[in-house]
């Protein structure tokens, strides 16, 4: 039979030598701790990890969250999973649903990235061997840059350069020009 006696620890309303808190003060909240085969009540201001409040009428409860949850906001919704499991919209997965990837350093389920590139450069001047004259059939370059790198299952990036072969009317080189 509970006493209300001074033997209550802190925030408890109601207790008993054996189990501990039996109720608690106003806003706090009641957890079981298991303590070898026994369990015993406290109240604690918010719950400690691995577990979620939720305030009824008579009682605010502390309730552990689901296995394969570490950390969470109630029973439905995981904020960290335990370690093998991927985070996805609050769920603990084992694998990340179809069109999305792994991350590995976060453990979640993530968007997968393709590569982007810029749009290609205006072609060079045609060119050989580093010179503008002095030939009739040369190269000309253009180039693009990488926007977006991708994710692990994304798209590969395109080449960033492109060269074609090109012909001028040949003109000699003046002296000193390249």
């Amino acid at each position: 039979h509970p006493n209300v006696s001074q033997g209550c620890q802190g925030g408890c309303a109601t207790c008993s030598d054996y189990n501990g808190c039996l109720s608690c003060k106003p806003r706090l909240f009641f957890v079981l701790e298991r303590i070898g085969m026994k369990q015993i009540g406290v109240c604690l201001s918010s719950c400690p990890s691995g577990y979620y409040g939720t305030r009824y009428p008579d009682i605010n409860k502390c309730t552990k969250c689901k296995a394969d949850c570490d950390t969470c906001f109630n029973k439905n919704f995981c904020t960290k999973c335990k370690s093998g499991f991927y985070l996805h919209l609050g769920k603990c997965l084992e694998n990340c649903p179809e069109g999305l990837e792994t991350n590995n350093h976060t453990m979640e389920c993530i968007s997968i990235v393709h590569c982007e590139a810029s749009e290609w450069s205006p072609w060079s001047s045609c060119m050989k061997k580093g010179k503008t004259c002095g030939f009739k059939k040369g190269t000309e370059t253009r180039v693009r840059e990488i926007i977006q790198h991708p994710s692990a299952k994304g798209n590969l990036c395109p080449p960033t350069s492109e060269t074609r072969k090109c012909a001028v009317q040949r003109k000699k080189c003046q002296k000193g020009e390249r």
